[in-house]
């Protein structure tokens, strides 16, 4: 990439305040970091693709948040408190036009969870996005998928569905006619890592996954995990009054909050032993939660309505096509 160096410096370096544990940052083959003594390091890595995670005329800055929280949500949901990030970038030209709005936005967010970026690339190429995340997590004390017991409570964060309407906003201009387009498609690219709720549950949770493809298709992650089965309640579904009116009814709305993908909220169990303290234990995140159903024995699998049965064939999230 022309001007590689130049580019480095004005966009990506002195952007942030030095961490008391990264020695160093910049300016050599590799970072250096320390971690602190007993806790285990939790690393995530994801590859958002122009055409596959976002469109090309996307907002620059909803594209960094994008980027950037939903790396951040796979460290809520161990438990992990952020710390560092590098970041490769390959775009087919520099634009600094698009750059400019996409960093401003990138350290607003990577500020805000104290997250240091401290390395990573720039190429030349089609325009695609890797990061990798690195927090603490106390040791044995992190969040896994395969802790579920039957018996266990089933909870979500937040409200489900309204990043899956926001994409048919972005896919069909048509949809831009709908009510609460506008809302609902910042609502796909806006989302709000859950670290508070994931630091809280430590201790109090049985299994947690962050919702990347939908809650059907992630509560099954933890389902085979843990070897378990569950029942989940759609009418206990946490679900916004604009997706109800975007798709025009409450039975829509409640398929979209199944297989919603990218929502970036939290899908935990809890025994039943902690459930009567988990919102006092959550009071101070600010995020709502709510019970959608609970875990059964393996191969047990189902969704009703009020104890209604019902055969609903869905799947989880499928990302944009190329």
């Amino acid at each position: 990439m022309s001007g590689e160096f130049n580019l480095i410096e004005k966009y990506f370096v002195n952007r942030q305040p030095q961490r008391k544990d990264v020695h160093l940052a910049a300016g050599d083959d590799c970072a250096l970091v320390k971690a602190p003594s007993n806790v285990h390091i939790a690393i995530s890595t994801d590859t958002l693709v122009a055409g596959t995670h976002f469109l090309t005329n996307a907002s620059p800055s909803w594209v960094a948040h994008k980027a950037l929280a939903s790396n951040i949500s796979d460290l809520a949901a161990m438990g992990a408190t952020p710390a560092w990030v590098s970041f490769a970038l390959t775009m087919p030209e520099v634009d600094e036009e698009w750059l400019a709005p996409f960093c401003d936005s990138f350290f607003k967010l990577a500020d805000y969870f104290g997250i240091q970026l401290i390395g990573g690339d720039t190429t030349k190429g089609p325009l695609s996005l890797t990061l990798t995340v690195q927090g603490f997590v106390a040791e044995d004390k992190a969040l896994r998928r395969d802790g579920a017991k039957i018996g266990d409570w089933i909870y979500v964060t937040g409200n489900l569905g309204d990043s899956k309407a926001g994409l048919d906003v972005i896919l069909d201009e048509a949809n831009r006619n709908k009510p609460c387009a506008t809302e609902l498609e910042e609502r796909h690219f806006m989302s709000s890592p859950r670290v508070l709720v994931g630091q809280a549950l430590c201790g109090i949770a049985s299994s947690a996954i962050d919702i990347s493809d939908g809650v059907i298709a992630d509560l099954k992650h933890i389902l085979n995990r843990s070897e378990v089965g569950a029942s989940i309640d759609v009418s206990l579904l946490p679900i916004s009054q604009e997706l109800v009116q975007f798709v025009g009814s409450q039975e829509a709305a409640q398929q979209y909050a199944l297989t919603s993908g990218e929502e970036y909220e939290l899908c935990f169990t809890v025994p039943e032993e902690n459930k009567g303290s988990l919102e006092s234990i959550l009071s101070h995140t600010g995020t709502k939660v709510t019970c959608i159903g609970q875990i059964r024995p393996q191969e047990h699998f189902e969704l009703h309505n009020n104890s209604k049965p019902l055969h609903w064939d869905l799947n989880g999230f499928d990302h944009f096509k190329a």
